[in-house]
């Protein structure tokens, strides 16, 4: 096969997903697995290797990020069943005060993001947002927009969220750069796309709590000594982070053998952290809260359902990749990229963005161009923390212009009550802030990396 075939092979099958997922309504896991063998077959890929190549993609994929994502969806469930996201966020806003509500949601909103997917945290959260509208009489934009801004920084950028871990696994990178440069980039994305944004668009549009969802969540809520305590659930969102982010420290100052480094090692590995803290999460906020072990068996369980969908389809965007790779385009594309004068983070950026605004999905975006980039970045030989931008940079091309195709924009608009207009005038620009100032804080840095 000629090298203008295979290049030109890589671009069909990337239109190709693009057109099953927007056009033809395929399921993202079928239209990636698909197009993974018709990219085989063009590339000229003997039948057997390609066989051969999906199973192993699949399985070199799944390995790591099925029982990562299986462990963060239990630990998440755990938090939202037993009050702990509304704990965090009443709390932050008494010790914050209700003139600087904005910023103890946007706190609230990044830290809950890391174990409980954005959608259910903002319904989880939402009640709050109504009630701080009534009593300020402010449009709900000025309390939303931060803790929107700050539930999409953490989802989108910070594991063990399902995106960055995807994203992480297939480039083959230490979670802990990751976690690392993800709040770096995502402090000051939160801050400027949250309260700075929020106080400037809540200016121009007023948004009132919309009747139908007053009607539908009614005004109850669990009382004040219901909810597990702050200090609990901020130790066990933290301790995952932390676990993993000694060992990455460890790694780097510690020698080899080292008793410290060894232990560290070990239960800083995400298996090991999350299995921890989700242990801990089915004593501390079920069973010393009165929840039978059925009951913990139960919520586990109904936690394992939404995730189901996300492993399945990062399996098939690292089938994806592996088929880059075995069919010898993966190598093409990376010499190209040597010779190349643009940086390998603005080329993920770039290639993120236009599969986002293209389809919708944030996580495929980030998994199709995960899958594109891994062939590229192990032909340049990149070091870990050159990779932890990398995988920011990609989650920052999947955040930007939310659109008509997001869900995301629907759920935004039918909870805050805005036409599709104010939606896009809002929930867009903010993700597209997030996008934009998230890259170029990991941009600048790659120039010291």
């Amino acid at each position: 096969m000629s090298n203008a075939w295979l290049i030109a092979s890589a671009v069909f099958s990337i239109l190709l997903i693009l057109f099953l997922v927007m056009r033809s309504k395929w399921q993202a896991f079928v239209a990636l697995l698909f197009t993974s063998f018709v990219l085989g077959l063009l590339s000229g890929m003997p039948v057997n290797k390609i066989i051969e190549s999906v199973q192993f993609g699949m399985s070199d994929t799944l390995g790591f990020v099925a029982i990562v994502i299986g462990l963060g969806a239990m630990f998440g469930r755990m938090l939202e069943v037993s009050g702990g996201a509304e704990r965090l966020a009443r709390t932050l806003i008494d010790k914050f005060g209700e003139a600087k509500a904005q910023w103890a949601l946007v706190l609230t909103g990044f830290i809950v993001s890391i174990p409980v997917f954005l959608d259910v945290a903002l319904v989880i959260l939402i009640p709050i947002i109504y009630s701080l509208a009534r009593k300020t009489k402010k449009s709900l934009l000025y309390y939303g927009i931060p803790l929107l801004a700050g539930l999409a920084v953490t989802h989108s950028f910070i594991p063990p969220t399902p995106g960055p871990i995807s994203v992480a696994k297939i480039l083959g990178v230490d979670l802990g750069w990751v976690i690392l440069f993800g709040a770096v980039a995502g402090i000051p994305a939160a801050i400027i796309a949250g309260p700075v944004f929020g106080s400037y668009i809540s200016k121009k549009i007023h948004a009132v709590e919309p009747e139908y969802i007053r009607a539908e969540l009614g005004e109850e809520s669990p009382s004040d000594k219901d909810l597990p305590s702050f200090g609990l659930i901020s130790f066990l969102i933290l301790l995952p982070l932390v676990l993993i982010l000694g060992n990455t420290l460890s790694d780097a100052v510690l020698p080899d053998g080292h008793s410290v480094k060894t232990a560290l090692t070990f239960i800083g590995h995400p298996f090991v952290a999350l299995l921890i803290v989700t242990i801990a999460a089915f004593f501390l906020l079920g069973r010393l809260r009165g929840y039978s072990r059925e009951d913990i068996q139960s919520i586990a369980t109904k936690a394992l359902e939404p995730a189901g969908i996300i492993i399945l389809i990062t399996g098939a965007g690292g089938v994806f990749g592996q088929v880059l790779v075995d069919s010898g385009i993966g190598d093409l594309m990376g010499e190209m990229m040597k010779g190349s004068s643009l940086p390998p983070v603005l080329l993920a950026f770039v290639i993120s963005s236009v599969v986002r605004m293209a389809q919708g999905s944030a996580t495929v975006a980030m998994i199709t161009s995960a899958g594109l980039m891994a062939p590229i970045v192990k032909a340049l030989g990149l070091s870990d923390p050159s990779l932890g931008l990398m995988v920011i940079a990609i989650a920052a091309g999947a955040t930007i212009l939310s659109h008509v195709n997001d869900s995301g924009f629907w759920m935004v608009s039918r909870f805050f009550g805005l036409s599709e207009k104010d939606t896009l005038r809002s929930w867009t620009v903010m993700e597209t802030l997030i996008a934009l100032i998230g890259f170029g804080v990991v941009f600048v840095i790659s120039f010291f990396v």
